[in-house]
């Protein structure tokens, strides 16, 4: 009887099991599964409407970039600078040429265009004191030709006062600009000059090439104070220091390159700490006028207590320490002078060439350019001296003398 109401209610359990399977109900919500991947973006919906304007931002600070003015206007306050920087060849390093007038340069030497042209065919004089001088065309290009340079009147030489030849048959473009002018743009084309290359402001070296531009400083000095480094480096950006270029027996001034600073103690001082940009060189030297800020005896004192050249002649340190070894516009190979003075300053004495047989210049001063601008026979003032008779000479005066220093003897080199 048990045995088979157990087996009753087993089949009424199965009977409830089937039914509940065959029920369209769903069972108990199971544990949520793990994130699936993200699927694709769907379509991008309308754009919304404009949103309101934010409120205006502050007001910036207005600035006027400065402009140039011309030195005229720096010599309004700096007088006395101005007066003598004007006669110095930066001021006429190029000069226009106004409604076809001569302009006006510093040498006395009266000057006319090249042959064949009057000055209403010449935009610019380059240069002009001192040396030489060349001439832009009102296209902008150099004119050239074997009469195009003119070199002016040289009577330590006994040259000059000519024109001579300048890239006959050659076309010249004026690319000097960079040193020859201030506020020079090698981005920008001069309008009507395709022989220019680049632009400029003003013409020549002007106060503002080393200042920079000066409307603000005039309009307010002590807000837009003009300062210039002092560093020999500003120089250098036109008395390029680099290769030299050697050819009859001279250092040439080319283009870009006639610095012949050579390695030394004299590389460690900037050019201010002698010249003053301000002052000329050529008129002072000339009439005797000091125009450095410092001479060699400034800082050699030893040496010029016992040097000996001046208890025979009257010698500058200059004249055998800087010779003439640069060829500007002319140069005398016979008697081993040039127009512009070196800064090369050592002196070999037992060196008598300057240059290589391959035309390399030698770091120190050869006896030939030291000693022989005065022993010459062509424009010296001394006898010509044999090589032997030159270095024995030359070797004595070197000679390490004695000077008493803190009750001790020690030698001088």
């Amino acid at each position: 009887m048990k045995a088979g109401r157990a087996a009753f209610l087993l089949l009424l359990a199965t009977l409830a099991l089937a039914v509940a399977a065959c029920s369209s109900r769903p069972g108990p919500q199971g544990p949520q599964g793990p994130t699936g991947p993200q699927g694709p973006p769907g379509p991008t919906g309308p754009t919304g409407a404009t949103g309101e304007r934010g409120p205006a931002g502050q007001d910036g600070v207005s600035f006027t970039p400065p402009a140039y003015i011309g030195s005229a206007a720096c010599g309004e306050c700096h007088q006395e600078q101005f007066e003598t920087f004007m006669k110095t060849g930066h001021a006429t390093a190029l000069t226009p040429v106004v409604d076809g007038q001569e302009p006006a340069l510093p040498s006395a030497a009266r000057r006319s265009p090249p042959e064949g042209l009057a000055w209403s065919d010449i935009a610019y004089v380059v240069g002009g004191y001192n040396w030489k001088a060349l001439f832009v065309k009102n296209d902008g290009y150099l004119v050239t030709g074997e009469a195009a340079q003119f070199n002016l009147d040289n009577n330590q030489l006994e040259a000059g006062n000519e024109y001579v030849a300048y890239h006959p048959g050659e076309e010249v473009a004026f690319d000097c600009a960079a040193c020859h002018a201030t506020g020079y743009d090698s981005q920008t084309a001069t309008v009507d000059m395709p022989g220019v290359v680049g632009s400029f402001n003003q013409p020549g070296v002007q106060c503002e090439a080393c200042h920079g531009p000066g409307s603000l400083h005039v309009n307010n000095p002590r807000a837009f104070a003009l300062k210039v480094s002092r560093d020999a480096q500003e120089c250098r950006a036109c008395h390029t220091s680099g290769a030299m270029v050697v050819a009859d027996g001279f250092i040439q001034h080319t283009t870009h390159e006639y610095d012949d600073l050579f390695p030394g103690k004299h590389q460690l001082i900037d050019c201010v700490d002698c010249h003053d940009p301000h002052v000329a060189v050529v008129s002072p030297r000339e009439d005797h006028v000091p125009f450095l800020n410092a001479t060699c005896e400034s800082c050699h004192f030893r040496q010029a207590q016992v040097e000996k050249v001046h208890i025979r002649i009257r010698v500058t340190c200059a004249q055998c320490h800087m010779p003439q070894l640069i060829q500007n516009a002319i140069g005398r190979p016979d008697s081993f002078m040039a127009d512009m003075k070196t800064h090369q300053v050592a002196i070999n004495a037992a060196q008598i060439d300057q240059f290589t047989a391959d035309g390399t210049i030698l770091p120190q001063i050869g006896l030939d350019y030291a000693c022989r601008q005065c022993h010459n026979s062509e424009l010296g003032i001394g006898p010509t001296l044999s090589d032997s008779t030159l270095l024995n000479v030359a070797q004595g005066y070197h000679e390490p003398e004695p000077v008493e220093e803190e009750g001790e003897t020690a030698a001088v080199p």
